[in-house]
């Protein structure tokens, strides 16, 4: 990977050196064969689930750091948050995991899988009935920066940030990773200006279940590809392009499946994007505001509530979450105004699987914040004290 891409890719948290290539052994502990079947699970709408009864009593935080920059963490962050006052306690850490810049959780609840953003990439599986690490997997790329997992569960899709490649691995019965089976490099079109390379920042199935979308800051451009469950290849049906210097960073779909929300990254900018399900075709619509007026700003990541009334949006620079009313059954983003985050680089926000609060991972200020969101208004209220979090960037509640 280029060093100036690195660097441009780590001066957003504002520290020194960049992370070690290390390679990291898997070790399933006896695991069975990456070619045993896993059990079809429905469907899924990527995002936030809709509001549900949350079982009472404190609930799992998983949280994500670099293990290799100047007082960052020792692994994946281990907390426990109280679902009606958003209050969080520490609860240790999952060591022998570097670089855990990114989290997700599988669908049947029992594994989570981070990123490896180190010039060698790779993802990690961790059983969380004993936080086990049950062994890491190369991406074939460099810095992997974003991983989710195929709703029905029998693959990790993960997307390098330095070499602009998206990677698909199998996972088997057990929850740890199989075998890769396949890496695909975004080689055209060219990088937008200023950019060196592509630099794929995400990767994530979309609502219909069989067209998954990559996100690619450095050429301008969401990619579709379809995925062949038996193979777990790609073929891409389908690439939109934003206007040139946007860097589109974070898709988030609307629960209807048929309109998405990109986060312009360098543009400092979001545009909503219909999304046709059976050819995978996304059409990005035109750039609207932030919220940020006229300072230096980075759009990091939208979420959307899972009633899709209202999204959200962490801005870098103005250290703020935009809100935004959904309308036209999600073909329009109105933003209503903005709050301060209460800390310094918002670099993820999450919401509660009950909707009920928003988390923000704040990198530079190393903390997470936690707001109370309004069912009926949307409108958020700081929930607390910030959590001190070593070099904060992935917030997942459970």
């Amino acid at each position: 990977m280029n060093k100036a891409d690195l660097s441009r890719r780590r001066f957003v948290g504002a520290f020194a050196g960049t992370a070690a290539g290390v390679s990291l052994s898997a070790c399933d502990g006896g695991s069975p064969p990456s070619d045993v079947p896993v059990p079809p699970a429905p469907a899924t709408v990527t995002g936030p689930p809709a509001p549900s009864a949350t079982p009472p009593g404190p609930r799992p935080l998983y949280l994500g750091t670099y293990t290799s920059a100047d007082g960052g963490g020792e692994g994946i962050g281990l907390a426990a948050y109280d679902p009606a006052t958003g209050r969080i306690t520490g609860a240790g850490v999952v060591g022998g995991v570097g670089d855990p810049s990114f989290l997700a959780v599988h669908p049947d609840g029992r594994t989570l899988y981070a990123v490896n953003e180190r010039e060698e990439g790779a993802v990690t599986a961790v059983r969380l009935s004993d936080r086990k690490v049950l062994g890491s997997s190369a991406t074939g790329g460099s810095s992997p920066c974003h991983l989710s997992v195929h709703p029905r569960g029998r693959f990790l899709l993960s997307a390098d940030y330095g070499s602009g490649s998206v990677a698909v691995h199998r996972i088997r019965v057990s929850g740890a990773l199989g075998e890769r089976t396949e890496t695909v490099t975004h080689s055209e079109p060219p990088p937008g200006p200023g950019q060196q390379g592509p630099h794929a920042h995400q990767c994530v199935t979309a609502p219909d279940g069989g067209h998954v979308l990559a996100v690619d800051l450095g050429t301008d451009t969401v990619y579709t590809y379809r995925l062949d469950e038996r193979a777990g290849t790609l073929t891409e049906v389908s690439r939109a392009t934003a206007r040139p210097g946007a860097g589109p960073r974070h898709l988030a779909f609307h629960p209807g499946g048929r309109y998405a929300y990109l986060a312009n990254e360098l543009d400092d900018t979001v545009a909503v994007c219909a999304y046709e399900p059976r050819s995978g075709r996304l059409t990005i619509g035109e750039p609207q505001p932030t919220g940020s007026g006229s300072g230096t700003n980075y759009p990091a990541q939208l979420v959307v509530t899972g009633d899709g009334r209202y999204a959200y949006l962490a801005n870098r620079g103005h250290n703020s979450l935009a809100r935004y009313a959904v309308e036209e059954d999600g073909a329009r983003l109105r933003l209503l105004g903005t709050v301060p985050v209460g800390g310094d680089f918002p670099r993820h926000i999450a919401l509660s699987p009950d909707g009920g609060l928003l988390f923000a991972a704040n990198q530079r200020s190393g903390d997470v914040t936690v707001f109370h969101v309004d069912a009926d208004s949307g409108e958020l209220r700081p929930a607390g004290e910030p959590f001190a979090s070593p070099v904060a960037v992935c917030a997942l509640p459970l």
